[in-house]
């Protein structure tokens, strides 16, 4: 599989040198980006943002870019919706739809729109302001002539309130544009004055009490509340506020109240204390409302049309700047070489791409218009590449498992592929139950079928999660369903699909323990159904499960640890086989290989014996757990009545021979081997000597292509793509010459480390795969008690409370099973399955020291 992509293993990198012509440098990139098969390299790693060739645009797409989201704000704040980028309508219908002109016209276009939104925002929210003067306005005049109401004949006349005591009151109203057209008030003069006005509630028992000492008493205040909050365009949420009036005797005070006042975030309206000038000015300011109300549903109509018809297209003009956005910072990462005009990139390619990319290529210099295409190169290179799986809808989710743990190193074995069956398979161990898999299934089932819709719907953070992972919860329900047959468990009932193999008497008296009569068959498939409602039916599934448990997870780490020899043959290092996998599969084999070969010889040996008087059952059958501790405490004993085969106390010796031999094995091989080889390139004379093509910086590559002519087409190296770009990490070693100088203390240091880590990690490990059948234990018992806590107390009963109760208990149980025993357990084993993989699979095998191919790339997949 050279050369393709394949899950397997990454694909092949090369490393490319493109030489690209200035006036074919954007339509090259755009090309490239959407291609997606090209990851570049920053070529100026010195050079900060600001000193880049390309500043000045990135700035001026800055600038766009900010216009566009001030545009969606103004959608958002107004509920209009934008048509999705599939159906938008595209900004011009040329053909040349990245050319400098469409970048112009959508440059004035933005700034157009936005000043034209901004002008109408800016006059909507001062006509609102004015109108809440006015409601304000309205609300004093109100309020005040009730009190004057109250007030007449108590007083003879009340002298109106002014800013100057001297000044007619109607040249005042006049100048706030409240009162119009009338000259003087025709009052005499009278003892007090007063200010009215209007306060934030919160702030005015405040108000009063400053006024109160700073006044010294002097005055006489009456104030009341307005019911209805007010909706300040400059606050999130309404404000209510209290009419006040005040009246005191003198210029100064009432110049000390009006500071107060303003101080205090109140407003002063002038008030007539003459009837018919307070109801011309409340008439006329009631007149004023509804104008400004009218105006401002018209300048609210005209921006939602604006909103409308700049939604048809905004989504376009978002996607084109965001294009040119990446454009030109990718040509910011490009050297340039100014004498001959030309930019030069690096990037790495998958090696199966590179046709792919020379006919992008061949586009881009046709849109250019241009005879001088780019030049692509394949270079020599030591350097790693990065790591590329090459996934689809139903595989990228099983990636993504592995990938959170890390990428793989590059040519690697990838886990990803074995995770599409062993996940979710240790899942469906864990959450067995054909119901709540069913469940699970149907779910993940609608979530594919629906699948283009829901990617467009806007789902939510957590429930994208769910939906991103749609196919692994296919697998797992379908895992489930399957497992959930073997336990014949569905929703904690069992499922009486064959013969059984057992039948209970019918003749034993009230109260008698009950043993099963067998039958002389089995079930054909799976758990037998009498085992339910026996009372030993947990003492059986658990020794079942348990026993099930480390078999699964012996067989589980054993695969892993076989991944070592795809690795160990690609990257042609045979020590790493015969130096560390052989004797780490024999340790494991010795001891937990040895475990399971004795749980199925008993599972596979009758153990009843027949005497003269017919068939007796025995009652000691072998423990395996003390025969496995025995085996360490007393080596070449075995109990005559522990005994499981003929010749144990010696195969056991044998295989503790074998795995005490398996660590010194481990320890000294590899470093031995490793200290020989370097020994023997010291007596050869070889020295590490770097890729100076590699190493040469591209300008100077260029330099020395000076006679080539660029306009001859596209020159392919013979390169390897980066061959040997390193297993080197995980606990296998490097090479000499990429990781500096052999130092035989560190490599025997390592293999110490790494020994005694597999050694003890084979014990707890093992011991971690109990876990699949604590967490089945659980969720069977779980299941088990959501049944007889609801639907099992509503049996038997019968008419119209019978069928309500049922309805009641029913709601309540689906509602456990879904909330509780799918999601709460299914995440419960997802994470457990999710660290059996990580931890007690991954390494055994995976180096995971990559990075993963991150190549310019516009077009993001659909689902």
């Amino acid at each position: 599989m050279s050369g393709h992509e394949s899950l397997f293993r990454s694909a092949e990198m090369s490393l490319v040198q493109l030489y690209i012509p200035s006036e074919v440098a954007h339509d090259t990139v755009y090309e490239l980006g959407e291609l997606g098969n090209v990851q570049f390299k920053d070529l100026n790693p010195d050079v900060t943002p600001f000193q880049r060739s390309f500043v000045s645009d990135i700035r001026r797409l800055d600038e766009m870019d900010r216009r566009v989201r001030f545009l969606y704000s103004q959608m958002e704040a107004e509920s209009v919706p934008v048509r999705p980028l599939e159906s938008a309508l595209p900004f011009v219908n040329t053909s040349d739809q990245r050319g400098p002109q469409l970048m112009d016209e959508l440059s004035v276009r933005l700034r157009e729109h936005e000043e034209r939104l901004g002008q109408m925002n800016g006059s909507y929210e001062q006509l609102q302001r004015r109108l809440l003067e006015l409601e304000e306005a309205r609300h004093v005049l109100r309020e005040t002539a009730v009190f004057f109401d109250q007030a007449e004949g108590r007083q003879d006349a009340i002298r109106t309130s002014t800013d100057d005591a001297n000044a007619p009151l109607l040249d005042d109203v006049e100048s706030r544009g409240l009162a119009g057209g009338q000259n003087e008030s025709g009052f005499g003069t009278f003892d007090l004055e007063f200010v009215a006005g209007t306060i934030d509630r919160t702030r005015m028992a405040t108000f009063e009490r400053i006024l109160w000492r700073v006044l010294r008493g002097n005055l006489y205040m009456n104030y009341a509340e307005i019911a209805e909050p007010f909706h300040d365009p400059s606050k999130e949420e309404p404000v209510r506020k209290n009419v006040f009036i005040i009246f005191a005797h003198g210029a100064e005070l009432l110049a000390k109240i009006r500071k107060i006042s303003e101080s205090m975030g109140g407003t002063l309206y002038p008030i007539d204390s003459n009837p018919d000038k307070r109801e011309d000015s409340l008439r006329e300011v009631t007149n004023r409302i509804e104008d400004l109300n009218n105006v401002l549903y018209s300048t609210s109509a005209t921006r939602r049309t604006e909103l409308v018809k700049i939604a048809e297209s905004l989504s376009a003009w978002a996607d084109v700047v965001r294009k040119e956005k990446l454009v030109y910072a990718t040509m910011n990462l490009f050297n340039y070489d100014s004498r001959r005009k030309t930019l030069i990139a690096e990037g790495w390619c998958p090696k199966s791409g590179i046709g792919s990319v020379q006919l992008a290529l061949r586009r881009a210099t046709e849109n250019a218009g241009t005879s001088v295409p780019p030049v692509l190169q394949e270079l020599k290179t030591s350097q790693t590449p990065p790591t590329y799986h090459l996934t689809n809808k139903f595989t990228s989710g099983f990636q993504s498992i592995i990938d959170a743990y890390g990428f793989a190193s590059y040519q690697e074995v990838n886990p990803g592929l074995f995770t599409v069956i062993t996940f979710p398979f240790l899942f469906a161990v864990m959450f067995g139950d054909v119901g709540h898999g069913t469940i699970m299934f149907l779910a993940a089932l609608s979530m594919c079928v629906y699948e283009r819709k829901l990617a467009k719907a806007g789902l939510g953070e957590i429930f994208e999660m769910f939906f991103y992972g749609r196919y692994i919860i296919l697998l797992m329900g379908l895992f489930s369903i399957f497992t959930g047959f073997m336990y014949n468990d569905i929703f904690s009932k069992s499922m009486h699909l064959f013969h059984s193999g057992w039948k209970w008497p019918t003749d034993q008296p009230p109260n008698a323990t009950l043993e099963a009569i067998p039958l002389g068959r089995v079930y054909p498939f799976g758990l037998d159904p009498t085992w339910h409602g026996s009372d030993n039916l947990l003492v059986f599934t658990n020794s079942l499960k348990m026993k099930m448990s480390i078999i699964l997870g012996v067989l589980h780490m054993s695969f892993a640890l076989c991944l070592n020899i795809p690795n160990a043959i690609h990257y042609k290092k045979p020590v790493n086989i015969y130096g560390e996998f052989i004797p780490k599969m024999l340790l494991l084999q010795s001891l937990f290989g040895y475990l399971v070969f004795v749980i199925v010889y008993k599972w596979t040996t009758d153990w009843y014996e027949q005497d003269a008087n017919g068939v007796v059952f025995r009652n000691n059958p072998p423990n395996l757990l003390n025969t496995l501790i025995y085996m360490f405490l007393s080596p070449g004993k075995v109990d005559p009545k522990e005994e499981i085969f003929p010749g144990q106390a010696f195969v056991q010796v044998m295989l503790l021979l074998l795995a005490f031999i398996c660590i010194p094995w481990m320890l000294l091989t590899k470093p031995y081997v490793e200290w020989k080889e370097h020994k023997e390139r010291e007596g050869q004379g070889y020295r590490s000597v770097t890729n100076e093509a590699a190493a040469r910086p591209s300008a100077d590559l260029l330099n020395d292509d000076e006679d080539d002519d660029a306009g001859e087409g596209h020159i392919i190296g013979q390169g390897n793509g980066g061959e040997g770009g390193g297993h080197g990490g995980g606990g296998h070693g490097g090479e000499e010459g990429e990781h500096g100088e052999f130092e035989i203390g560190e490599v025997f240091i390592h293999s110490v480390i790494e020994t005694i880590e597999f050694a003890l990690g084979t014990v707890s490990q093992t011991a971690s795969y109990l876990r699949l059948w604590a967490l089945s234990l659980a969720h069977a018992q779980l299941s088990e008690v959501a049944w007889k806590m609801t639907i099992e107390n509503v049996f038997g009963m019968t008419g119209i409370v019978g069928v309500l109760a049922t309805v009641a208990a029913f709601a309540v149980w689906i509602t456990l099973s879904i909330c509780v025993l799918v999601v709460m357990e299914g995440l419960s084993a997802f994470l457990h399955a999710l660290r059996l993989h990580w931890v007690e699979a991954s390494s055994k095998h995976y180096i995971a020291q990559g990075y993963a191919f991150q190549p310019l790339k516009f077009n993001e997949d659909d689902f």
